[in-house]
């Protein structure tokens, strides 16, 4: 007989399984809590183009995931540049009160995720994003625009000076 797993693969109640729970049905779908998510998740994608991540999207997929309501993927070149990435992204998350609930990396380091809970952020190297398709996969969702211009960490990057 089989282990029952949790929605990780892990086997379920393993540790962290309550922590992961307790985020996910406290998320609320309030307009304030869905526009801060939508905010966080275009400075992610923002902080992911200063740091030379390609091909960047938002997708918000509030009206059909019970999971997470915007979806960041970005490509990365380099195993250290989507770690330096994801690492921008989780330190961002900090300060507006989006701590990341976990970071994954696969086994060869390809594929790198950040869990906000409301925001997934995916970094992805091209072979193993074109592999998996996101984008296709939550192909009916609406894409967020992205504005041009440095994103919310630029300053900071270069020393503390002011734009």
């Amino acid at each position: 007989m089989e282990a029952p797993t949790n929605e990780q693969g892990r086997p379920a109640g393993a540790p962290g399984d309550e922590m992961i729970a307790k985020a996910r049905a406290g998320r609320s779908k309030s307009p304030e809590a869905l526009a801060a998510a939508r905010a966080f998740a275009v400075d992610c994608a923002m902080s992911m183009r200063d740091d030379k991540c390609e091909d960047i999207v938002v997708l918000d997929v509030s009206d059909v995931s019970q999971v997470t309501d915007f979806i960041v993927v970005g490509t990365g070149t380099s195993d250290r540049q989507m770690r330096g990435a994801i690492d921008s992204v989780s330190q961002h998350g900090k300060t507006q009160g989006f701590r990341a609930l976990g970071s994954q990396a696969d086994e060869r380091g390809t594929w790198l995720l950040a869990d906000f809970v409301d925001v997934m952020v995916h970094v992805f190297e091209p072979n193993t994003r074109a592999h998996y398709d996101i984008e296709m996969l939550w192909g009916d969702t609406k894409r967020v625009e992205v504005p041009d211009g440095p994103g919310p960490l630029a300053s900071k990057r270069a020393g503390g000076a002011s734009a």
